[in-house]
Parts: C-alpha cells; structure tokens; sequence
C-alpha cells in the first residue's frame, strides 16, 4: 500500500491489537472481518461510501455501525469503525486492509499457541506444494469447481498435518482468493505475518537438508546482516548440485555450483 493507505493500514493495526487485548475471541473477531471483506467487495456501494474522502471521519463510522451492529463482535465492529474513519488511497486497499487484519488475528492466535513458525512454514510449503504441481493449480484455481467443493480439497491435503491457522488461512486463500492466485493470496498472507512479527524470511535453496547447525548458523548470520531475526524457508532442489541460494526480498545472494558454473561459461565465451 501506498501514499494514505499505509498510514491506515498502520492505525487500523494499531485498533486491531487493542481489541486483541481486551479479552476479545479472536477467531470470532477474524471469521468477521473475513466476511466483511467478502461484502465489501461485493458491494461497490459501500466500498464507495466507507473510502469516500469526502465523507468525514464519524459518518462513516455511524455507517459501520448501523450496518453490522449485532451482526459482529463488538470488538469487529470497533475495529471496521477504525478501518472506515482512515483515507485510503483506492477502494481496494480499504477491503485489503480488512482481510489483512483478519489475517493478522490469525498469526495473532498461532503466536499465542506458540506455534508461529509451523504456521508459517506449513503455509509456505502448501503454496510451494501448488506451485509446483500443475493439476492441483488447476483445480484449485477451476472457477467452475464449486467453492465448497474446493474446500473439501484442502480439507483433505490439510487433514491432520497441519495447525488449525493454517487450514484456515489456506481455505481463505481457496475458497475466498478475491480474484488471485493461491500462491499470490498465501504470499501476501506470509507477508502479514511477517511484518506481524517483526521478521524477514529467507527462502534457502539447497541441493540437500540443512544439519540443525547449519539452520541456526544461518538464521545467525542473517539476523545479524538484517538486524532483525530471520525466518528460514528450505526449498530441497538437486538441481542445483551443491553450494545455497539465499533469497531476502528482492536480494538474492547464490552461491550454487550451477550458478558459479554457467557464470564461468558466460566468462569464457562457452
């Protein structure tokens, strides 16, 4: 997000963690500000009313107010009266906002289990898993296949492998993608959790597992390059024969035997 959106998203965060520490149920809170995003983007109506600039601050608060109360948590509705009283730079970043604080209760809840990096790992891999597998791409992007239907699918990929955040995330993802791909709905929401906890993540592309000296030894390194700690997603490619690719971001650093190898062929004209 860009411009005034940021500045929303931030304080609309901000009323999101103050509902989380009143006591509030969270997954409650989370399933609501996922519906409320599914209606806003199916109502161009009110997706112009609440981001209006024109309108100010407290009408549209009222807005939100007539609309959902009794219909949501409390806490829900003090947060969507936080995220309707922000500018915000298009219609679009607003329902975004909505979905990434839901997304947010989410990892706010696997960190309260203590299961954080599972969460987050077992995103990653499902996202790497569709990747990588055409007809599960396919299927769970048909736009004939009936949502329900899709579901069922990740019901059964997920059954008893994965934590309760990460079937929910990943249905979302399926089920409710808001017009994106799986894997760009699940990168955004790894991207959520990330800021959530103040981390980077680093996807290590490696020929072979990683001892657990080598993972923390890494982790180590990073963390001290970055400031900040660092998340370690292992991708196992055997074709890239020995050596690791690093990736943080946008910067990559590869110290892979192909790399090294067609880098030398390109030196010497091969």
């Amino acid at each position: 997000m860009q411009g005034a959106s940021r500045g929303g998203l931030l304080e609309s965060r901000k009323a999101l963690q103050g509902v989380l520490e009143t006591g509030a149920d969270w997954s409650a809170v989370s399933e609501d500000l996922f519906s409320v995003a599914g209606v806003i983007d199916g109502s161009a109506t009110l997706r112009r009313a609440l981001a209006d600039p024109s309108r100010d601050a407290e009408s549209k608060r009222g807005l939100v107010r007539r609309l959902l109360e009794g219909k949501v948590q409390p806490g829900t509705l003090d947060v969507l009266g936080a995220v309707a009283s922000q500018r915000w730079t298009s219609e679009r970043d607003l329902s975004d906002a909505v979905e990434r604080l839901a997304v947010e209760a989410q990892v706010a809840m696997s960190e309260s289990a203590g299961r954080a990096d599972d969460v987050e790992e077992q995103l990653f891999r499902f996202e790497r898993a569709v990747a990588g597998s055409p007809e599960l791409r396919e299927a769970l992007g048909d736009p004939q296949l009936p949502a329900e239907r899709k579901g069922q699918v990740v019901d059964q990929l997920l059954a008893g492998k994965a934590h309760p955040e990460t079937r929910r995330l990943v249905h979302q993802a399926v089920v409710a993608g808001r017009g994106r791909k799986v894997s760009t709905a699940i990168e955004e929401y790894l991207a959520v959790a990330a800021t959530r906890r103040e981390q980077l993540s680093a996807v290590v592309t490696v020929a072979s597992p990683l001892s657990q000296e080598q993972h923390d030894r890494l982790a180590a390194a990073l963390g001290k390059t970055y400031g900040r700690p660092v998340l370690l997603k292992v991708v196992l490619d055997p074709q890239v024969v020995g050596g690791i690719r690093v990736q943080v971001g946008d910067e990559v650093v590869d110290g892979t035997i192909v790399t090294k190898l067609d880098a030398a062929r390109r030196h010497f004209g091969a």
